[in-house]
C-alpha cells in the first residue's frame, strides 16, 4: 500500500499514468465524489502499490445504527469480527428496549461476523444514566430481571454474546460494577455466551470524573472476553477544535491500560468520522459531524489545501462557509488509519472497534486489509 499525498498542480489521471493505475480505482477506492478536483494535500490511497500484504490477523468491532444502508452493511462485513447494533437499552427496572436489528443480525452471520448483543444506560432522554446504572448494579431484583431478560435476547435474536456499555457510573458504585461484570460473565460463560465490555479512556487509577472513576480496568480484564477502551472523543461536539482520535493521546491512554488488561483482550477504540468547527470557537456553540468521505468532497468544493498534524497524526483544514463563516475540520484520512493501527502491533492489541460504521469509509478498510488480516470468529 502506498499513501500518495496530492501536491499543487497534480490531476487524478497524471497520479494513475505514474503508478500504473487506473483513475477510476483510485477514484473508488478513495470515494472521491469529483475526482477531476483534488485538494492540495489530501492523502491518497494506493493498494497494490509498494505494499508488502497484511502481516498477521486482528480481530475487528463494528458499531452500527439500525438505519445502516444495505450497501454499506454489505461492504463492511468482509473487514469485521463482530458487529455491535446500537442498542439494546435497559431501564432502572432491568428491562430491555429492542431494537430493528434482524437485519444487521442477518448480514452478520452471512459474512461469518459474530453479532454481540449491545445493552447501554442509555435513557429514554438520550443520555447515559447514572441512576438506571445504578438500579441495574445494585438492586438484586433489577438486576435477575435484567439477566432474564439478556438471556431471553440472547436466545430470541441468536446473538453470538453480549457487549455491555455501562457509562457515566457512579464513582461510589465502582466495586459493585466490578462485582456486576463478575456476575454477568460468571452466567454468560458457562452457557457459550462471549462477554465484551466497554471502558473509558483513562491514564492512570486516579483519574477524576464521572466517566472514569468507576471503570476498574482489572476487573474488565479479569472477566470480559475482550474489552474496548474508548479512546476517541477529544475532539467532540463541544469541544475546542482538535483531533478526535489524537495518537499521541491515544498512546497515553494504551500505556496505561496495558498494565491493567491483558493486550491480547484489548479492542482499542477507532473513530471513523470528524467535525466542524465555527471559527471563533465558543464554548457551548456545537461542532457539526461530518465523515471522512464528506470531509474530503468538501475541501474540494471550497478548494480547501488539507493540512496533517504530526503529533496526533490527522488531517485537517480551514474554510468559509456560503454564509462568510470560517470553521475547521478535523477527520480521518490514510495516514491516520494507519497511524493508529500501526499501535495494535506496537501494544501488541487483540485488534480495533470501530464507532461508528454507518458512515462507509473504504480507504479506511483498505488500509487495514493492507496491514491485517481479519479474524473471523465464527
Amino acid at each position: 500500500m502506498k499513501i500518495y499525498v496530492v501536491r499543487r498542480g497534480d490531476s487524478i489521471y497524471g497520479i494513475a499514468r505514474r503508478f500504473g493505475l487506473s483513475a477510476e480505482r483510485i477514484a473508488y477506492d478513495n470515494q472521491l465524489a469529483d475526482p477531476s478536483r483534488l485538494p492540495v494535500g489530501l492523502a491518497l490511497l494506493l493498494p497494490g502499490v509498494d505494499g508488502a500484504g497484511p502481516s498477521a490477523a486482528i480481530e475487528t468491532n463494528g458499531y452500527f445504527y439500525p438505519n445502516v444502508s444495505s450497501d454499506t452493511l454489505t461492504e463492511s462485513m468482509k473487514y469485521l469480527s463482530f458487529l455491535c447494533p446500537f442498542s439494546w437499552q435497559t431501564d432502572a427496572d432491568g428491562a430491555l428496549a429492542p431494537i430493528r436489528d434482524q437485519e444487521l443480525i442477518t448480514a452478520a452471520y452471512a459474512g461469518n461476523t459474530a453479532p454481540l448483543l449491545t445493552v447501554t444506560n442509555l435513557s429514554s432522554s438520550g443520555g447515559f444514566s447514572s441512576d438506571i446504572a445504578h438500579a441495574v448494579i445494585t438492586d438484586g431484583d433489577v438486576q435477575e430481571r435484567f439477566i432474564a431478560n439478556i438471556l431471553t435476547a440472547l436466545r430470541g435474536r441468536h446473538y453470538y454474546g453480549v457487549q455491555l456499555n455501562f457509562e457515566y457510573i457512579f464513582p461510589f458504585d465502582k466495586d459493585s460494577y466490578s462485582q456486576f461484570i463478575r456476575r454477568l460473565a460468571g452466567v454468560l460463560h458457562p452457557l457459550g455466551y462471549y462477554f465484551i465490555t466497554t471502558v473509558a479512556p483513562k491514564t492512570s487509577d486516579a483519574q477524576p470524573g464521572i466517566l472514569y472513576e468507576a471503570m476498574d480496568y482489572a476487573a474488565h480484564g479479569l472477566w470480559a472476553d475482550r474489552v474496548i477502551v474508548m479512546t476517541y472523543e477529544w475532539g467532540y461536539t463541544y469541544s475546542p477544535p482538535q483531533a478526535v482520535s489524537p495518537v499521541n493521546k491515544m498512546r497515553a491512554v494504551l500505556d496505561y491500560a496495558v498494565t491493567k488488561i491483558p493486550p491480547g483482550k484489548l479492542l482499542m477504540g477507532f473513530s471513523n468520522y470528524g467535525y466542524s468547527w465555527a471559527l471563533p470557537w465558543r464554548q457551548g456553540e456545537a461542532a457539526k459531524v461530518i465523515s471522512n468521505a464528506g470531509a474530503v468532497d468538501l475541501a474540494s468544493s471550497v478548494f480547501a489545501e488539507i493540512k496533517f498534524d504530526p503529533v496526533a497524526q490527522a488531517p485537517h483544514f480551514i474554510y468559509t462557509d456560503a454564509a462568510g463563516q470560517q470553521r475547521e475540520v478535523w477527520f480521518e484520512d490514510p495516514r491516520s488509519v494507519r497511524a493508529r493501527l500501526a499501535l495494535v502491533s506496537e501494544y501488541g492489541l487483540a485488534g480495533i472497534s470501530w464507532w461508528t460504521l454507518n458512515r462507509l469509509y473504504r480507504p479506511g478498510f483498505l488500509t487495514l486489509e493492507s496491514m491485517f488480516g481479519v479474524e473471523k470468529i465464527i
